[in-house]
């Protein structure tokens, strides 16, 4: 686990040691990423130079060090994450003749890709990873994202010069990056708590989509942002929605006992992967069923206590602490949970924007940042349970959506378009509103967005978005068009979006912000696909979410600790925003601020922070999308003048 970053500049004529220096302090902006060691290559004839952090997880030995060349000198590469598969895949091209210095997953990845080629592979890796890697021989530079999107990786243009880098912080030292907030995605922001690959909070930069290439070359570089269409240059090497739609075709023929074996057996080989590690591993466990068993197949697998960690939140009654710790004590863990006040809360929040280099709005935020801090006091490596849900019908909202479509369906579609209105955000918060505003859905992908998002209209609140402004996959009726049930539709649009774009963002920057590697077993693509091929009542009985998962838990733990309510991982913010965070709330969303600013309605949002002030806490939502956007323009802003000032 580690940080990347970049700059191409073919006309600029800079030389070695101006491309190092503008590298380094790209890399030193994200030193938090890998603090163990720091590096730079550059080449003044192409104008690129490439920097990386390092994490050091697998080889602790200076053979493990970025940016590294190939055995030929034809590749250079700057890399973060983890080959999960690499030992096998190690033995593999030692028979083919590859030699290798150290044991790193790096070296193994680089002789992969001489062997086979990029393309070629891509797909024999089995693990989390961004990629930047130059070849040398064609003047072409690769940057590639693993399948699920587990490690981030944004590009854009600073000026004629290409910047890249695994957080914006490390674009933004570019003196040239004077991008400016891209509405569209600020209302993508609003609509649902986080900005969706390709998109970015800034113009001219995108991030990555997962399971895809972008090729550049020097032509393409300058011919600049104008030019670039990411959803025609990004290329998939793996797709969600192919795999998904293939699995379904091709469904399990087995029982479901047979199934409950194939999954407890896939999970533990992705677990035994994700343990291999040079320095301490541990596991984040919150005592609901996913955690709890990603916990239990690592206890199985033998030797000293696992090491595990939970928080607590005094007062609160969505506390899982408790729980945490009875699964902790049966399974004979080394169990560490730490209750934090709402003091402890609240100095978090001061620390988001720096955290979150683009504005996130996802409140489990702070309890993550947490547990993350508390691991990491005792290992570099923390296994999560992050994927269960939307790979086996976790959700309640899943069920809910469903029900209100089968209903919907009674009645024909146009008296239901002719009834329909939106009372724009009043049909947020229930009753006759929302039935109206879900009246005209056309799919099971309209009523679910109907459920999921925050702001209904956010396109009225935010100045100068464009006529595709919330260009997703929940904008989609039917994501599987036909294929697959309702259930199967919505588990794929959030796998596809909600998990990397937010789940993911939110554990990769909370657990990089204090140098913790987070990995998660049942994101692994292979349980991906089996579970894609299940029954969906394997998976949904009628009465149990997880239903398989939960079979497979009772394995490892009695059924009275695996058949209770979900309490989920959240934070009280209507509570904050009543209380101790009135007065910075109040601050960031002043009429005259944001008025300033030009980017949002001023009265719109003012009309909401009044209506919460005077009891009305269902606002609290909405509220917090602005005020995560506020607190990191000003944190943008801030870093931005200190750049220029250098």
């Amino acid at each position: 686990m580690c940080g990347l970053a970049g700059v191409w500049a073919p006309q600029a004529g800079l030389d070695e040691a101006a491309l190092r220096a503008m590298a380094a302090t790209m890399g030193d902006a994200i030193a938090h990423r890998g603090p163990d060691d720091a590096g730079q290559w550059a080449s003044a004839v192409d104008g690129l130079a490439l920097a990386h952090r390092r994490l050091s997880i697998q080889d602790l030995s200076a053979a493990g060090h970025q940016p590294m060349a190939s055995a030929s000198g034809r590749f250079q590469l700057a890399y973060n994450g983890e080959i999960y598969n690499f030992q096998a895949l190690r033995s593999e091209l030692a028979a083919l003749g590859h030699g290798f210095n150290g044991h790193s997953d790096t070296e193994v990845l680089l002789a992969a890709v001489e062997q086979w080629g990029l393309e070629a592979a891509l797909p024999r890796f089995n693990g989390m990873f961004a990629i930047a890697l130059w070849d040398c021989q064609h003047q072409r530079l690769a940057l590639v994202r693993d399948r699920v999107g587990k490690k981030p990786l944004y590009y854009g243009w600073a000026g004629k010069a290409l910047v890249f880098g695994s957080e914006l912080k490390a674009l933004w030292q570019h003196p040239d990056f004077d991008n400016p907030v891209n509405p569209d995605a600020l209302a993508q922001l609003l609509q649902l708590d986080y900005i969706p690959a390709p998109h970015s909070i800034h113009r001219h930069c995108w991030k990555l989509q997962p399971g895809c290439v972008l090729w550049l070359d020097a032509a393409s570089v300058m011919a600049g942002p104008a030019a670039h269409q990411p959803r025609i240059a990004q290329q998939g090497f793996w797709s969600a929605v192919d795999a998904m739609g293939q699995a379904l075709a091709n469904p399990f023929a087995g029982t479901f006992e047979q199934a409950v074996d194939a999954v407890d057996t896939l999970l533990a080989d992705a677990v035994a992967l994700r343990c291999l590690a040079d320095v301490p591993v541990g596991v984040f466990l919150s005592g609901g069923t996913d955690s709890a068993l990603v916990a239990a197949q690592m206890q199985a697998r033998g030797g000293a206590p696992v090491r595990s960690f939970s928080i607590g939140f005094e007062g609160s009654s969505h506390d899982e602490a408790p729980l945490a710790r009875e699964v902790a004590s049966h399974l004979g863990l080394d169990h560490t949970e730490l209750y934090v006040s709402g003091a402890d809360a609240l100095a978090t929040v001061a620390q988001l924007p720096a955290m979150f280099d683009e504005p996130f709005a996802d409140s489990s935020q702070v309890p993550t940042a947490l547990v993350a801090r508390l691991a990491r006091r005792s290992v570099t490596v923390a296994l999560s349970g992050d994927g269960g849900d939307e790979l086996f019908c976790g959700y309640l909202r899943y069920q809910r959506a469903q029900r209100n479509w089968a209903m919907l369906q009674r009645v024909p579609a146009a008296l239901r378009r002719r009834l329909g209105r939106s009372d724009g955000e009043g049909s947020r918060t229930g009753g006759l509103a929302a039935l109206r505003a879900e009246l005209p859905a056309a799919g099971i992908g309209d009523v679910y967005r109907n459920r999921i998002q925050r702001w209904r209209q956010p396109q009225a609140v935010v100045h100068g978005t464009s006529a595709n402004a919330l260009d997703s996959i929940y904008q989609q009726p039917d994501p599987l068009a036909g294929q697959g049930t309702p259930a199967d539709a919505m588990m794929l649009a959030d796998f596809a979006c909600y998990l990397p774009d937010d789940l993911l963002v939110k554990v990769d920057r909370t657990s990089m912000a204090v140098g913790l590697e987070a990995r998660a077993p049942l994101l692994d693509w292979r349980l991906a696909e089996l579970a894609w091929s299940l029954p969906l009542h394997y998976k949904h009985d009628g009465r149990q979410s997880k239903a398989l998962l939960k079979h497979v838990l009772c394995r490892y733990l009695p059924h009275s600790m695996v058949y209770r309510p979900k309490r989920g991982f959240g934070a009280p913010v209507s509570q904050w925003l009543a209380g101790d965070l009135a007065p910075w709330a109040g601050d960031l969303l002043a009429a005259g601020r944001l008025q300033q600013q030009g980017l949002l309605d001023a009265a719109a949002v003012d009309r909401l922070w009044q209506a919460f002030s005077q009891g009305q806490r269902k606002w609290h939502t909405h509220l917090w999308g602005v005020l995560m956007f506020q607190a990191w323009h000003d944190h943008w802003q801030q870093v931005r003048a200190s750049v220029r000032r250098r």
